[in-house]
């Protein structure tokens, strides 16, 4: 648990409205809250300083803190209060463990106040009944036969009160899948009935001392409870009535597990386990769980899903009377520190800049908490040498990983949620290990330009990619210019829609990253801040989804690269995400291109071709690094964009992204694969009179602090964000 640490029900807020803020504290204690205004959240004293102007006077609250607890695992809860059963029950689900053999875990459970009945596998990964009665020791009956890894299995155990018998079974499913052993137990107990909980809980056996225990890994698929005496052989089809049925075909959208039985025990899922997966009835037949539902009746749960720690609100801030842009809650607990941030918009329906600072908190939230695969000892170091915080999320599992991290059973993490303390989108997060720069990305890599704006007296106005989803290009549409940060890498269907409607309606577009509008992601209709993303055919990733399995549960929509969906990046800004390397910049060199009269405006007296464009910068010491865009006409760039700046330079380190590979010696473009490693600094009018502006480099704005902001890079975004703020029209060429 960290010393202190605490998290939002929002992101963004405007004047009037409240944001609560929940607090959790390793020591009871006293705990301070001040207001505070962000302006550059990199500590690095080769740049301009970690920039917070305290703003107390607006608002401090004091209150007593309190350590509080976060209980990862997905499972569902039934509210089961008044239903009873007489007579002989079979208990009943169809499995598809992913870690057997590693603790008990427990498939469906009825126990509650210890007296119920559960089944699932004990700690060898065996099928197992577990029968509880108040006052006793509960009894477990398994088959002593592992089930193997990631094979359906079904699994049935039966009670009889009049008899006390007992019978666990395993077997395969019909038609069978895999390398199930068929394995039939019987026992007996004392006669006499087991009550049925009040609760009940499916993936789970119930609340524990440390959260809920028995939490299952893998997927389940049609959990039942049957009445009546059944057949001689327990794995054979089960003729009685259900208690007790859920269908997970049902309402996949949904957190909602539907009970097909006469008593409507639907079942409400916590964590939010995956959905919309293939079950065992899946047969390839059809790749879109909208389509074939009954193929897709599994939900797979995992001991390490969290969307909400839960915690109560300790204070709650109505959003005072502040400038739009970065804010933050800066907590101090005895000699912790911690600044939650948070953005201010300005009043809905209103502006006060002409400029507006999209700020990516989809891909925020995608991130929070990755732990890098190459974390080691040295980002430590390299973080207490440049005044970094040093708390990473490898060291705090209880607050839940990242979607480019993967479960304890290997399968990939498709949910985050801000609505758990998010280590990584804080002042002084160091992501990456950056002896030349200072290792920053997404949110306090996004200062530098929020600095850069202070330093030149620019007016501008902040929005965030959710409220982009949520209110479309109306939000943005009354400014003269809008602003990406460093890598807006996720989007929505509908903030695409924004920003291509905004960019057709005149607007002016500058793009200033890399590895931008990249993957598609949907949001929960229900819990809006939880994100699925399904990591489809290509792309640079993390883990790969299952075949059958690239449709969003949330929305049903075609996961993946919004590429595979006919809408690149080069599409909307120019440019488009061409090849990845290490967290090292090079620079650009400025083309002919650069001399067209359409442009000269933008680089008289900064460069001129053949010159070098950014060997500099607090990202990875340049201006191109990282992950690299580039223009392609086949994709969606315009015939008239110009190209500025093409970087040179990069190291081997750098690949070509899959998408752009057909083979070991042919790309798409049919360049040479050396050739395609490169970053283009693009621009191009649009018909309504606007025009758009991108960079492709995940480093750029890295650069625009650099000499205390007076350098070429400063003076080349200068000259386009003040030219683009003016009225004046764009014409096409």
């Amino acid at each position: 648990m960290l010393s202190l640490t605490g998290y939002t029900d929002r992101l963004s807020a405007r004047p009037g409205e409240s944001i609560e803020f929940r607090i959790s504290v390793a020591e009871p204690g006293p705990v301070e809250a001040k207001l505070v205004r962000i302006v550059c959240a990199d500590p690095n004293p080769a740049g301009p300083g970690r920039i917070e102007e305290e703003r107390g006077d607006l608002f401090t609250h004091r209150f007593e803190g309190r350590p509080k607890a976060s209980h990862p695992g997905s499972y569902a809860v039934v509210e089961a209060g008044g239903v009873t059963a007489e007579g002989p029950l079979a208990f009943e689900a169809v499995v598809w463990p992913t870690r057997p053999g590693q603790g008990e875990q427990i498939a469906l459970s009825t126990v509650d106040s210890n007296a119920g009945v559960a089944i699932g596998l004990d700690a060898t990964g065996a099928a197992m009944i577990l029968i509880a009665r108040a006052g006793a020791e509960p009894v477990r009956v398994a088959t002593g036969e592992p089930l193997p890894e990631r094979q359906w299995a079904r699994i049935r155990g039966t009670h009889d009160p009049a008899s006390g018998e007992v019978t666990i079974a395993q077997g395969p499913v019909s038609p069978p899948m895999g390398p199930v052993p068929s394995v039939i137990v019987r026992d007996t107990m004392a006669p006499g009935t087991v009550p049925l909980g009040a609760r009940w809980h499916i993936a789970a056996l119930g609340p524990g001392a440390q959260g809920m225990a028995g939490l299952f890994n893998g997927k389940i698929e049609a959990p039942a409870i049957r009445q009546g005496a059944g057949p001689e052989d327990p794995l054979a089809a089960h003729p009685g009535a259900p208690l007790a049925a859920w269908d997970f075909s049902l309402g996949v959208p949904t957190l909602t597990a539907h009970d097909t039985g006469p008593h409507g025990l639907d079942a409400t899922l916590v964590n939010f386990p995956a959905r919309a997966m293939r079950s065992s009835r899946w047969t390839g037949s059809e790749m879109c769980w909208r389509h074939a539902p009954e193929q897709y009746a599994a939900i797979h749960f995992h001991d390490t899903d969290l969307a909400d720690c839960g915690w109560e609100t300790d204070f709650t801030l109505t959003v005072p009377d502040l400038p739009s842009g970065v804010w933050g809650m800066r907590l101090t607990a005895g000699d912790a520190v911690d600044t939650i941030p948070f953005f201010v918009l300005p009043p809905k329906g209103t502006k006060t800049a002409e400029v507006c600072v999209l700020m990516s908190t989809l891909t925020y939230v995608v991130y929070t908490n990755f732990d890098r695969p190459d974390f080691n000892e040295g980002y430590r170091h390299r973080a207490a040498e440049i005044g970094m915080n040093e708390d990473f999320p490898g060291d705090h599992p209880e607050y839940g990983f990242s979607t480019y991290n993967t479960h304890s059973d290997g399968s990939g993490i498709c949910h985050s949620s801000p609505l758990r303390p998010m280590m990584t989108m804080r002042p002084g997060f160091m992501n990456q290990n950056d002896p030349h720069g200072s290792g920053l990305r997404h949110f306090a890599a996004d200062t530098h330009l929020i600095a850069w704006l202070e330093a030149k007296g620019i007016a501008y106005d902040v929005v965030t990619d959710h409220d982009l989803d949520e209110e479309g290009v109306d939000l943005i549409a009354p400014y003269l210019t809008v602003l990406t940060c460093s890598h807006p890498e996720y989007h929505t269907g509908e903030t695409l829609d924004a920003l291509t409607a905004y960019r057709n309606g005149g607007g002016r577009f500058c793009y200033l990253g890399g590895n931008g509008f990249y993957w598609r992601v949907a949001r929960h209709a229900e819990v809006p801040e939880v994100i699925e993303i399904r990591r489809g055919e290509g792309g640079i990733r993390a883990w790969a989804s299952e075949p059958g399995e690239y449709f969003n549960a949330f929305d049903g929509a075609y996961g993946g690269l919004w590429r595979r969906q006919g809408r690149a990046p080069q599409a909307l800004a120019g440019v488009g995400f061409s090849a990845q390397g290490i967290f090292e910049g090079a620079h650009y060199r400025i083309t002919e291109q650069a001399l067209d009269g359409r442009v000269a405006w933008i680089f008289d007296g900064v460069a001129a071709p053949g010159e070098l464009l950014g060997d500099f910068g607090l990202s990875g010491g340049g201006a191109a690094g990282f992950e690299l865009d580039r223009a392609d006409t086949r994709l969606g760039t315009p015939a008239h964009a110009l190209i500025l700046a093409r970087s040179e330079g990069h190291s081997d380190h750098f690949v070509l992204v899959h998408e752009e590979q057909l083979t070991h010696l042919v790309t798409l473009p049919g360049e040479p694969a050396i050739d395609l490693i490169r970053a283009e600094i693009v621009f191009f009018e649009t018909p309504a009179g606007g025009a758009v502006f991108s960079t492709g480099s995940i480093t750029f704005c890295g650069s625009l602090p650099s000499n205390g902001f007076d350098n070429p890079v400063s003076a080349m975004l200068e000259r386009v964000v003040r030219r683009f703020s003016d009225p004046t029209p764009f014409a096409l060429p």
